[in-house]
């Protein structure tokens, strides 16, 4: 896992998706786009934000501190990654 301070490029709509392992078979989830420090040419990160963190309204150009993971999955024959974020606060506005 890796924590790192970004800035909110965007932030999506939150919705619902069904979840096997939430505890009543629903789980709120949000992606954002985050972008490391330093200039508009830095990495960016496509994230996945679950549960409590997907009811949060994050603002374009916010800071924040947020705790990554990144996990790959095959399917079909092809791999993908997934970042995840596991924890995420705001830094300052």
């Amino acid at each position: 896992m890796n924590t790192m301070i970004l800035r909110v490029k965007k932030c999506g709509a939150m919705t619902t998706v069904q979840s096997e392992k939430s505890e009543n078979g629903v789980l709120d989830k949000r992606t954002l786009v985050l972008q490391e420090l330093g200039g508009k040419y830095e990495n960016c990160y496509v994230v996945t934000a679950l549960g409590s963190l997907a009811t949060i309204e994050w603002s374009e150009g916010e800071l924040v501190a947020c705790a990554l993971s990144f996990r790959t999955h095959e399917h079909n024959g092809q791999v993908f990654m997934d970042v995840i974020a596991n924890e995420m606060i705001k830094v300052r506005k």
